[in-house]
């Protein structure tokens, strides 16, 4: 490899951010588990959140969107005005939740700073996305920050363009084997993936990924390993 740039993604990469979206959706389901179960809920407030990506995109003020909608679909357009305000009490809670890196990202990061360009390739609201980077501390590690709307071939090739880089140039580190992983081997970039506890149903896939320039890692310091 000769590399030059290495991308991170950001939730569930550099910090934690699922279990935050799970526990906002149990508090939901509890809100809501006069209308059906909970697991009910929870697939109503997935379905809706898939058919709204192309409206809304990805983010925390997105999914609160969502969980309105469904509030209102389950309910059958009865729910009432403190419901409501309630599940934006929950989007408000969620917005606030503290930053918490996971282990070995900043001991990673400080290794690889001065040797490569650094940049952070994430999804979600642009907003909460620069507010979450500047409250963890790791701002300074990185040369740029691409809050992307989707995370597809086109979207890595207009990112490599924007560094003025080649595939072959280009490393990206997440959790998402569909996100972080699959689009850039397929526009010939490298690619590492590395797991994290809970992974978004929309963000799983149903095959093993093969491919001479992926590495599966168990733990993000391992990269220092890979580019070493």
């Amino acid at each position: 490899m000769n590399l030059k740039v290495i991308a991170f993604d950001a939730d569930d990469t550099l910090f934690i951010n699922e279990p935050y979206f799970e526990e906002t959706e149990k508090a939901f389901c509890g809100l809501m588990e006069d209308y059906m179960s909970h697991q009910s809920i929870a697939q109503e407030v997935f379905s809706i959140q898939i058919k709204n990506l192309p409206v809304y995109g990805y983010g925390i003020k997105a999914y609160i969107l969502s969980l309105i909608e469904t509030a209102i679909s389950i309910s059958g357009g009865t729910v009432s005005s403190r419901h409501i305000t309630k599940i934006l009490d929950l989007g408000k809670e969620l917005l606030a939740k503290p930053i918490e890196l996971i282990d070995g990202v900043e001991d990673t990061l400080k290794q690889l700073q001065g040797n490569y360009k650094l940049v952070v390739a994430t999804k979600g609201d642009l907003k909460d996305q620069h507010r979450k980077l500047h409250d963890s501390g790791l701002g300074h590690y990185f040369h740029h920050i691409e809050v992307m709307s989707n995370k597809e071939a086109i979207d890595y090739t207009k990112l490599l363009n924007r560094l003025d880089i080649v595939p072959n140039d280009f490393m990206m580190v997440g959790n998402s084997l569909k996100s972080d992983v699959l689009p850039v081997l397929e526009i010939g970039g490298y690619a590492c993936h590395v797991p994290f506890h809970t992974t978004w149903a929309h963000e799983r896939i149903d095959h093993d990924v093969v491919h001479q320039r992926f590495t599966a890692l168990n733990d993000i310091r391992q990269i220092i390993n890979v580019v070493g």
